[in-house]
């Protein structure tokens, strides 16, 4: 790996994704932390990578994080399943010690799965996500650790994400796919009372997704429970939380057009937002 020239003064939080979805965990993080700093980076230029090899993901997922280093962040949140399932293992073991072993990357799927063995009294859980997650099986593999007793189900839904991403996902064609993954979902194990949205899309469908089950099965979405995760990390972590700015501001980069970026943050954000090209590479 080449040498990378890193900040060592404090910088904002970094917040990754490959799309849009991370913007539903930032917008919590926000809510709960709203002294820091932020920068979000979203690499829609190379999106999906729900579709793409581990070591695709990983390549691409490391260049973005790099990158986010270099523009001062010592802390950095993969908002996105995908690239927590397959690529966060591998940087926070072999990347971090050669780039700067004192700065840190976190996931979304261990603060989701540390949260489980509260919510479930079944002990059958379902979770939705892409292909790629689902494949991974990151969420069954950490569940496993930590609850044995858990069965995990899972669902790939392929048609989710680009629905939302075309602002299609009030439409009818949304409703049929819902409907259909989750009866799926619930054959397969009728004895399920918690289901996991293992996709930061996903949020943007919970009402449609609660319409389509039984009214005893809750509906867990990522955003709170990351942001409540980085909250008690950031107070277990004083010589991380230092090095975290403090000014209130948030600014946001993609590697696609700004203007298609900030169209589709929109649908996210429910807000106007300003954005940086910027290039991983």
């Amino acid at each position: 790996m080449k040498q990378h020239e890193l900040p060592a003064e404090a910088g904002p939080i970094g917040v990754f994704d490959s799309g849009y979805g991370g913007l539903t965990i930032l917008e919590k993080i926000q809510q709960q932390l709203p002294e820091y700093d932020y920068i979000y980076l979203g690499d829609n230029a190379r999106t999906p990578y729900g579709t793409r090899s581990f070591d695709v993901v990983y390549k691409y997922t490391l260049e973005c994080v790099i990158k986010l280093f270099e523009m001062g962040c010592h802390l950095i949140i993969l908002a996105c399943n995908t690239a927590s399932a397959k690529a966060l293992r591998s940087i926070q073991q072999r990347d971090l010690p050669v780039l700067d072993p004192e700065r840190r990357v976190l996931g979304v799927i261990r603060p989701t799965v540390e949260a489980i063995g509260s919510l479930t009294h079944s002990r059958h859980v379902g979770l939705l996500a892409t292909s790629g997650t689902v494949q991974s099986q990151s969420y069954p593999l950490e569940i496993r650790k930590l609850y044995k007793d858990i069965v995990v189900t899972a669902e790939a839904c392929p048609m989710w994400v680009p629905l939302i991403e075309n602002n299609e996902h009030n439409s009818e064609g949304a409703d049929y796919f819902v409907h259909k993954n989750l009866n799926e979902l619930l054959a397969t194990d009728p004895d399920i009372d918690t289901i996991m949205l293992g996709c930061t899309h996903y949020p943007l469908l919970i009402d449609k997704i609660r319409q389509n089950i039984p009214s005893g099965i809750q509906v867990i979405s990522q955003g709170e429970l990351i942001a409540a995760s980085l909250a008690d990390y950031l107070k277990r972590h004083p010589e991380i939380d230092l090095k975290c700015t403090k000014n209130k501001s948030t600014r946001y980069y993609t590697t696609e057009s700004t203007e298609k970026f900030t169209t589709s943050a929109s649908i996210f954000l429910k807000e106007n937002i300003h954005a940086e090209h910027i290039d991983p590479e």
